[in-house]
């Protein structure tokens, strides 16, 4: 007879007491060069891959919590949440809006632009980053055009490209459109009729997005052969129609598929602090392009912590919404249940800014997610402080220190004991069970859909055109079954519930954003590129309920580790609470700034 089925209690009756926390343990071979070129063949074998992708799933307990397990919850397909209440000092945006409006609402909620404090006398600025605000400025006051900083933008790209080792940041470039596009608001200031506070700011766009005319990739050889690109994404546009400035298509990890930013079709982008190590991935090019000062913000997407991993490893913002929250039309991953277009930013006033030009959601996501109101927090109103002083942050603190480094943890644990130092806000103990079967509902979920849009390109005769790292992803992907598919559904709406429930005694919950910080770029990786997912693991340790569950979160640097790595400290919120993560996130930014360094690779386009 065989074994009887494992049987999980049914999520409400789960005892928390009696939980305890197991430290992942991840089994899979690290491979580059020839070694990962021989794993994709026998993964893709019809003899050899059903028989490794096997033991791969038993390793890893995939095998026994999907298919070995009675789990008496009805599935989830895609994250639905209860009645929110509403956040308190917040600012309306409203969806429907014209984005131009939005934006010059946004505005009303930030501290008064004082350009004395931001232009000091002498050659060295006591800040880090430029903001948008300090490009306004200059543009306004004559100080340099759009034009200026354009060519500075396409000096800038052309130096990281051509250095060795190579740097490449961007997919598509073309400076003489660059140069019509800033041309074009170069002459609406010298008219007087800029269109918004985000007319002439630069901002990069990943390669799985749609920014007409540029090809979108995906960073493969071939995509665009394959889907042509005929408008702008919803996201595009609505920064468009503000006078936004596109510099080109950004590097990433190819088709979104891995962590690391490892590419070997265009080269692997580097981390501006250190250029030996990886940016993070798979929105590894917007990432380098913030973090190196070559623009102000960008757009990634994040369906596995894309936008979140890279901008805590460079050292920048990086905003996740809540599913639902931006429209996703003219993106390659628009079909899919984990995946927001959220911005990538150098500080938390320009997220703030950017997420309010580009959120709003589509009108089918209305009417089945019901989303709160669009609203930005009050940053300047006299309740702020006391508003802060309320909130109530969770922490799971066997999970926050499961770290490679305890450097990663206790600079984070820092962070927020100096928030709540500051403004009273208190830290309360949570404990959020199966944490590993939530990576493995993920892995299913994300992978089934990934599996389910390529499918058709792997099947008519692409396969080999994509990298060995995505052909290992795929391959495994292909493994999972329809019961796996449905298994995963109900343990999402179990990791749900006990989010849910934290929620009712906490306002966010914070954590390290990743395990370790930038990890080396192994020389062997470069020419064919490299599996390993062991560090992905690391990397996405804490990121996989903003995804699963569709949660908001924020990443923000709070410091930097022994080897002058950046370390960033997560936030993830409430559904539809972006808000309220944005005001707690710009706290712990402004208490954190002295802490930040600026990376060794950096262009100063404003002060050039």
């Amino acid at each position: 007879m065989g074994k009887p089925p494992r049987a999980m209690t049914p999520v409400e009756e789960v005892d928390l007491s009696a939980v305890r926390y197991q430290s992942p343990s991840l089994q899979a071979p690290h491979l580059t060069g020839f070694s990962l070129r021989a794993f994709v063949w026998l993964m893709e074998s019809p003899l050899f891959g059903r028989l490794l992708t096997s033991v791969l799933k038993s390793q890893n307990n995939i095998t026994r919590m999907l298919q070995d397990t009675v789990i008496p919850e009805r599935p989830m397909y895609r994250p639905e949440y209860p009645p929110q209440e509403p956040e308190q000092g917040v600012l309306l945006l409203g969806d429907d809006r014209d984005p131009v409006d939005r934006v010059e609402e946004a505005l009303h909620c930030l501290p008064p632009y004082d350009s004395s404090l931001r232009w000091p006398a002498g050659d060295k600025p006591p800040f880090l980053y430029w903001k948008i605000r300090d490009f306004a400025h200059a543009y306004r006051s004559g100080i340099t055009t759009p034009s200026v900083v354009a060519e500075h933008i396409i000096a800038g790209v052309e130096e990281w490209s051509n250095k060795k080792p190579h740097m490449p940041m961007l997919v598509y470039f073309n400076a003489d459109d660059l140069r019509k596009q800033a041309e074009a608001s170069t002459k609406r200031f010298q008219q007087g009729n800029p269109i918004s506070i985000l007319d002439g700011i630069f901002i990069t766009i990943k390669d799985d997005i749609d920014c007409f005319p540029y090809p979108s990739k995906g960073a493969t050889t071939f995509f665009d052969k394959i889907r042509s690109v005929e408008k702008d994404a919803v996201c595009v546009a609505r920064l468009r129609k503000c006078g936004v400035l596109f510099i080109g298509k950004a590097n990433m990890h190819e088709l979104g598929l891995g962590v690391t930013g490892n590419n070997p079709n265009y080269g692997t982008a580097r981390n501006p602090h250190s250029i030996d190590r990886y940016t993070g991935g798979s929105s590894s090019g917007p990432a380098a392009l913030v973090s190196s000062g070559l623009c102000s913000a960008a757009i990634g997407t994040d369906g596995g912590g894309s936008v979140r991993i890279p901008s805590s490893l460079c050292g920048i913002i990086g905003l996740k919404t809540t599913y639902g929250r931006t429209d996703m039309t003219g993106a390659l991953c628009d079909c899919g249940t984990v995946e927001v277009a959220s911005p990538l930013a150098a500080s938390v006033e320009d997220a703030l800014l950017v997420y309010s030009a580009i959120a709003g959601s589509r009108p089918m996501d209305k009417l089945t997610l019901r989303p709160s109101p669009l609203c930005v927090p009050n940053l300047v109103s006299p309740d702020n402080n006391n508003i802060l002083g309320s909130v109530k942050i969770g922490k799971y603190t066997e999970w926050f220190h499961d770290v490679s480094d305890r450097d990663i943890s206790n600079t984070c644990e820092d962070a927020l004991n100096l928030l709540c130092s500051s403004f009273g806000c208190q830290i309360e103990e949570i404990i959020l069970p199966e944490l590993e079967e939530m990576r493995t509902a993920h892995v299913v979920s994300i992978g089934t859909e990934s599996f389910c849009d390529l499918n058709p390109h792997y099947r008519a005769g692409k396969r080999t055109e994509f990298t060995l790292d995505t052909r290992t992803s795929l391959a495994l992907f292909g493994s999972f079954t329809s019961t796996d598919y449905v298994a995963s559904q109900r343990i999402r709406r179990r990791i749900m519930y006990y989010h849910n429930e934290a929620f009712k005694k906490v306002d966010v919950i914070a954590t390290p954003t990743t395990g370790i910080t930038a990890p080396e770029i192994p020389q062997s990786s470069l020419k064919l590129g490299e599996s390993n997912y062991v560090v992905s693991a690391y990397l996405m340790r804490f990121v996989i309920a903003g995804n699963l569950l569709g949660l908001p979160a924020i990443t923000v640097p709070v410091g930097h580790d022994k080897q002058g790595l950046p370390i960033g400290l997560q936030l993830i919120g409430r559904p539809w609470g972006e808000a309220s993560l944005l005001r707690v996130a710009s706290a712990i930014e402004e208490l954190c700034l002295k802490k930040r360094k600026r990376p060794s690779a950096f262009h100063d386009i404003l002060n050039a």
